[in-house]
């Protein structure tokens, strides 16, 4: 299996490009949170205990986040909860509402993050490699907390597999 930092350095190669991650930021969130609102209307109850297909994909991609990393694996499990948690709010909502929520967060989503890739001049990570599907809300994650300082042996590691964060001219003016 590979590491969190083959994972992460990987997955950062195709997204080096400052307006990119931006987007990443609002795109994932979204893409993830209508996948798991259209995975809890999949729904079944065993022993007392309410179970859907949400649920059954946050353990399975926690359990992966969880054996990458610990730390991250932590944090990773309570968003895909909380995600689930409001998914179930929405599947209990009617039909076309429930689909209508699902449906438009993914799309919606997708369209943040074909944005990103124009800026990128290049294609998403996930047309090379699938697990890119799964290591796109990791590298959300890993990317805030580098911009809170934390993780900097993490960010070091991604930079020199990967190379540094490129922020066009006029950003690093303003940001000046």
């Amino acid at each position: 299996m590979k590491t969190l930092h083959d994972q992460l350095s990987a997955y950062a190669a195709y997204h080096r490009d400052s307006r990119n991650i931006a987007t990443h930021f609002v795109g994932i969130p979204m893409i993830v949170l209508g996948i798991t609102v259209l995975l809890a209307r999949a729904a079944w109850g065993g022993l007392g205990v309410p179970m859907n297909l949400a649920i059954v994909c946050a353990a399975l991609s926690s359990a992966y986040y969880l054996r990458l990393d610990l730390r991250y694996g932590a944090v990773m499990t309570a968003l895909l909860a909380a995600a689930v948690a409001v998914s179930m709010e929405v599947a209990a909502l009617p039909f076309a509402a429930w689909l209508s929520a699902g449906i438009g967060l993914f799309v919606v989503g997708w369209v943040f993050q074909f944005v990103g890739h124009v800026f990128e001049g290049r294609k998403p990570a996930f047309v090379d490699d699938l697990m890119g599907l799964i290591i796109g809300p990791l590298f959300v994650l890993a990317e805030a907390g580098f911009l809170l300082g934390w993780r900097k042996d993490v960010e070091a590691a991604i930079a020199e597999a990967s190379g540094p964060v490129r922020r066009p001219a006029r950003l690093d003016a303003a940001a000046r």
